[in-house]
């Protein structure tokens, strides 16, 4: 792997910057996960497809610039150096989107790409159920084959920002003679129509963007369905891998994070010990270690491999990475760091708390850790089964 970046690179890295220097909100934006914070991204995101940068990896006739992967990372570290909304778009671009481009068909690609990179239709997760999370072939939803397409009927749960999403995509048992991983299929369904009733989910901070889905006799037709029939694990195994591997967690939001964490420290190291100082040190070294295995990664998908169960290895790292680094800054902000979003004596507007909050779920979401260290004995490691 070459750590050097080329003049190319370099005069990418001067153009995200000069661009978004220049246009990133001045004031924060409310939270995404709220209804008033959704719809503010939802403009800054049209703001950011005008502009050219809402996918810039993608093709330009899909709104992209055609970057390459490198590029992509990139502008990752500029746009959370700089504090740049989240984005909520993120369920569409960095997981729905690749899959899209591996099994989509050119229809499909035409129908979807550019409303979801500028947030004209905004996607949510479909994929756990109240007894199937990280044993997600264990899912119960059924597709029941009818003339022109499917009716989908079953609960979904703990999909993100579903409250507020037009669409949503998740895997269906479609051969009830088969089980586990046998016999589902990938659908893309929308949110709005005859038979979807969509609940929030309270949430610990309070934020009210999850959402469980129930369906009952859904329509969709066969032009929805991503990959083959009956064929769905493989698919959304594809998914799983931008999830957990590399596009949802870029390494530009952890060294963004490290070096805040750094800022903090040079502020309130007179109350610091010397383990707390080797925490901060700890954190900055694991973000730069995330940043360069990435690249790493993206040197070997440029040379035509693929990250699979890597990508196990890389969602416990950084999800575990993030906690300790929430935690470390917890502990030098000491007591008032229970103070949340909101209250005027919180520090750095109590962003630290409402990330260690956020930071926790991160050892579950996309896989508990648990299944993850299973995976990587198993398929990376090449240890037996108990």
């Amino acid at each position: 792997m070459d750590l050097d970046f080329t003049d190319t690179e370099a005069a990418f890295r001067k153009e995200c910057r000069v661009w978004l220097e220049a246009n990133v909100p001045k004031e924060p934006l409310p939270s995404g996960d709220t209804r008033e914070g959704f719809a503010q991204h939802l403009a800054w995101e049209h703001q950011l497809f005008d502009a050219g940068w809402a996918a810039v990896s993608w093709p330009k006739k899909y709104g992209g610039r055609e970057a390459s992967l490198f590029e992509w990372l990139i502008f990752e570290e500029e746009y959370y150096r700089i504090g740049a909304p989240s984005r909520v778009t993120q369920n569409g671009i960095f997981l729905l989107a690749p899959t899209l481009f591996e099994f989509g068909t050119d229809e499909q690609k035409e129908r979807t790409l550019r409303p979801m990179a500028r947030g004209d239709v905004t996607w949510g997760q479909a994929w756990s159920e109240p007894n199937a999370g990280s044993d997600l072939a264990s899912l119960k939803s059924t597709a029941r084959r009818v003339d022109g397409g499917w009716r989908l009927s079953g609960q979904k749960t703990w999909s993100t920002r579903a409250a507020f999403c037009d669409m949503a995509y998740g895997l269906f048992r479609t051969d009830p003679d088969q089980t586990r991983h046998r016999g589902l299929t990938y659908f893309m369904f929308p949110l709005h129509t005859d038979g979807v009733t969509v609940r929030g989910v309270d949430r610990l901070d309070g934020d009210e963007g999850f959402a469980e889905i129930f369906l009952e006799d859904v329509f969709v037709p066969d032009s929805d369905i991503i990959g083959e029939v009956h064929q769905g694990w493989k698919v959304a195994m594809a998914t799983t891998s931008s999830e957990r591997g590399l596009s949802l967690r870029s390494p530009g939001r952890f060294m963004a994070t490290a070096t805040r964490l750094i800022d903090l420290y040079h502020r309130y190291r007179d109350r610091s010990d010397p383990v707390l100082r080797d925490q901060v040190i700890q954190a900055w070294m694991d973000a730069q270690a995330y940043r360069w295995f990435t690249f790493q990664t993206v040197t070997r998908m440029m040379q035509g491999e693929s990250i699979g169960p890597d990508s196990s290895m890389n969602k416990v790292f950084w999800s575990e990475m993030d906690v300790r680094t929430h935690e470390t800054a917890l502990e030098l902000i000491g007591e008032s760091s229970e103070l949340d979003v909101g209250c005027e004596s919180a520090v750095d507007a109590g962003h630290w708390m409402k990330g260690f909050q956020f930071a926790l779920a991160g050892p579950i979401y996309a896989g508990t850790n648990e299944i993850q260290r299973n995976i990587i004995s198993e398929r990376v490691l090449g240890l037996p089964r108990k």
